[in-house]
């Protein structure tokens, strides 16, 4: 979000890259992927960073745009979700730097977008107005052109608030209440970063960027008119792990 990747944070990845390629030493791993979403894509000394993984690891880090990141997150919840009923589904992923939009009716996926607001951005008061008001009506847009639309959410913080709004788990797919998740947003705005980790036993990391996640996901609800999102136990890390599987078989 401030331009540059810090040589701090630059110096952990590095670590953080040279322990994975050591566990997949350990246990024979034939093929792997490594995908940087938005804060590398965003940082211009992104690409750098990644060859400075590349020399040090022999890990190629491959930094998708936000429609190959959309495809990922999609690709197995269509599956999961999707195939079983002819409604159409939006697909919400909020992460630091980025949401995506994903518009998927049956097995099929219709449309696809990325915005450039994100939890980080909200807190540092990055997000363009511009940006903030087509993404407004790119999804008034869609619930205007498709009707009802059922809410998905993925990524850390809506499971995250699954877990403070909805406590008991079903099976594979769980399903918060708007008003839940209003209640527990506005829980978490009366207190500190601090307070948060304290009181909800909250990561740092998650602490900071819960509430800004969260009004995200109000705001979408909020145009769709949804009385709940669905929180699939899938995301990302298991489209990229689909997208491996065909060079294993």
């Amino acid at each position: 979000v401030d331009g540059r990747i810090s040589k701090k944070k630059g110096k952990q990845l590095v670590s953080l890259m040279k322990a994975y390629r050591e566990l997949m030493e350990i246990y024979e791993v034939s093929a792997f992927r490594a995908c940087a979403t938005s804060a590398m894509r965003d940082a211009e000394n992104g690409a750098e960073l990644v060859e400075k993984i590349y020399e040090k690891t022999d890990i190629r880090i491959e930094i998708i745009d936000g429609r190959e990141e959309a495809r990922l997150i999609s690709s197995d919840l269509i599956r999961s979700l999707a195939s079983q009923t002819e409604d159409t589904f939006l697909y919400v992923d909020v992460g630091g730097g980025s949401t995506e939009l994903n518009l998927v009716r049956g097995a099929e996926l219709i449309e696809s977008r990325s915005f450039d607001i994100g939890t980080i951005r909200q807190l540092s008061g990055k997000v363009r107005d511009e940006e903030r008001n087509s993404f407004g009506d790119y999804v008034r847009t869609l619930r205007s052109t498709y009707g009802t639309l059922r809410l998905v959410g993925t990524g850390g913080n809506i499971n995250k608030l699954l877990r403070l709004g909805a406590p008991s788990e079903r099976a594979n797919v769980n399903s918060l209440p708007v008003e839940s998740l209003q209640r527990v947003a506005d829980e978490l705005r009366q207190y500190t970063p601090e307070q948060r980790m304290q009181l909800f036993r909250l990561k740092p990391d998650r602490a900071e960027v819960i509430v800004p996640a969260a009004d995200i996901f109000l705001l979408v609800a909020s145009i769709t008119e949804a009385t709940e999102i669905i929180v699939p136990t899938k995301g990302l890390a298991d489209g990229i792990v689909d997208s491996v599987c065909p060079i294993l078989s």
